[in-house]
């Protein structure tokens, strides 16, 4: 015999917890599907509904965005378009031809020979004359054709006299009554009326 003692095989060790069973089950049939739960297709169809909503009430809001911008725009330009008008009508009444045609309507003549005062010794230069008025007296002025249609300042609304009174009554004196300004000559200045 040998000199080494026999050695055993170790003893197996045991599992504590034992392994489920296993049960069969029926294999599903070919033609026939697990039926879907109906909650499933319920949030699933209601996801879809309220990103479809949500996306047409951002559309409509957008869509009135753009309308309202729009017309701010349209706005805009008509306002330009008035400001505009406005102000050649104000080029228009600040024009020279403009004011000498009120000061004439008014009785003021313009002065052909003008008279100077020099005012370090009081000398008088010029011969002093009193200026004569009629139609002459605004033949060097070069016509405004822009003016033509606006009314003079001096001319006076329907049913009113010059005198302030009403149709019925006459004016005072015939020094009341303004003289009528002359009509502006056919060949006035080219230029374009633009509104």
């Amino acid at each position: 015999m040998t000199a080494l003692p026999a050695q055993s095989a170790p003893a197996p060790r045991r599992n504590p917890t034992p392994k489920p069973e296993r049960r069969l089950r029926p294999a599903p049939e070919p033609g026939r599907r697990a039926k879907p739960r109906l909650a499933y297709a319920v949030i699933a169809l209601g996801g879809v509904a309220v990103i479809v909503v949500a996306q047409l009430l951002l559309s409509i809001a957008v869509a009135q965005g753009a309308y309202e911008i729009d017309a701010y725009q349209v706005q805009q330009a008509e306002l330009a378009r008035e400001q505009q008008k406005l102000s050649e009508d104000l080029d228009r009444v600040e024009s020279p031809q403009y004011l000498a045609s009120n000061a004439e309507a008014l009785g003021m003549v313009p002065n052909a020979d003008p008279v100077y005062l020099r005012l370090s010794d009081g000398a008088v230069l010029g011969q002093p004359t009193p200026a004569t008025g009629g139609a002459a007296a605004s033949a060097p002025l070069v016509p405004n054709a822009l003016i033509d249609g606006v009314p003079l300042v001096t001319e006076q609304q329907q049913g009113q006299t010059p005198n302030g009174g009403a149709s019925g009554e006459a004016p005072a004196t015939a020094a009341d009554v303004p003289p009528v300004a002359p009509p502006p000559p056919a060949e006035g200045l080219p230029t374009p009326a633009t509104h």
